[in-house]
């Protein structure tokens, strides 16, 4: 059983009643689930995360003063604190009386607020192109339990969707990185002997295709140490997880360094014809900064087109 599993199985038993007994007024007025940081959130935990975070616990979120007030949410609070310090053998988390507890009793505002820089999650797509992608994918990641007010659902719905300029200027500014250090700097660095620049250079090829992976699959890319894990459950590109992790996990030696110029042609040419097939962008699969700059002319706001092309990056 993961995370989000025992916290849902906790608020059935306990929580939903308690919500019914207590606070039948508010019931139409809130929201609970699990979302936010952590692999718990994410639905990733397994038999080694239950070192840390691995509780039963979940989100009372509460849209603002004006619908539910202080008094309300500091009655919740203490109702929260009240459910059993133990279920199925596992003790819960206390939380802090300071803050910054991703579980119990929150504002819809402040969960937002902390991980998109806006309280109602309405952002123009110049400010989503700044946004990390594992900040995007906490806003939206977890489950809801349920949601009788539909303000958080309705936010993380708009949220989940990335508005056309933005997933284009994302795509070409990844192809970019691919063509500059996959196609490009790897071999120069290694014609050089510059083996651990050569590394690099890698990781940011394979950095800029799981970005381009998920987005072209209309996701956002977890936090790094999950990115491998998210890559793998993708439907169309998958298969980039085992070349990827063969191109900056293997040395540069003579050996080597033959093959893996094939996967980072092999990566860039499936990547590639995935692009053009989404965007409708025209150019060969040899060149990425090409396909880039072509991918970045069909974006319609000449404000976002005219953005220097690693803006999303």
């Amino acid at each position: 059983m993961n995370g989000i599993e025992l916290s849902e199985a906790f608020y059935r038993q306990f929580g939903e009643p308690m919500l019914r007994e207590k606070f039948p007024d508010l019931l139409n007025k809130i929201a609970v689930g699990v979302a936010g940081g952590g692999s718990d959130s994410y639905g990733f935990d397994d038999i080694l995360s239950r070192d840390h975070d691995y509780s039963p616990g979940f989100c009372i979120f509460l849209p603002d003063e004006n619908v539910v007030s202080r008094r309300a949410e500091f009655l919740l609070e203490r109702a929260y604190s009240s459910l059993p310090d133990e279920f199925m053998g596992i003790k819960r988390a206390r939380l802090s009386p300071v803050g910054g507890n991703r579980r119990g009793v929150m504002r819809i505002s402040d969960f937002f607020m902390r991980t998109t820089g806006s309280p109602d999650g309405n952002l123009s797509d110049e400010q989503r192109l700044h946004i990390a992608d594992s900040y995007m994918f906490e806003a939206t990641n977890g489950k809801i339990f349920c949601d009788n007010y539909g303000l958080i659902t309705e936010i993380r719905d708009r949220l989940k969707k990335i508005p056309e300029d933005v997933f284009l200027k994302k795509i070409a500014g990844c192809l970019i990185v691919m063509n500059q250090s996959g196609q490009y700097n790897f071999r120069r660095c290694t014609a050089r002997g510059e083996t651990a620049a050569a590394q690099l250079a890698l990781y940011e090829f394979a950095g800029a295709a799981m970005k381009i992976a998920f987005t072209l699959e209309n996701e956002y890319m977890p936090y790094y140490k999950w990115s491998f894990y998210a890559l793998r459950r993708l439907k169309k590109f998958a298969f980039l997880a085992p070349m990827l992790e063969f191109l900056i996990t293997m040395g540069n030696g003579e050996e080597n360094i033959r093959e893996k110029c094939l996967v980072i042609e092999t990566v860039a040419e499936k990547t590639a014809q995935e692009a053009m097939s989404v965007t409708g962008a025209e150019s060969g699969t040899e060149d990425l900064e090409k396909l880039a700059y072509a991918v970045n002319d069909k974006i319609k706001s000449g404000k976002i087109r005219n953005l220097n092309i690693f803006s999303a990056v």
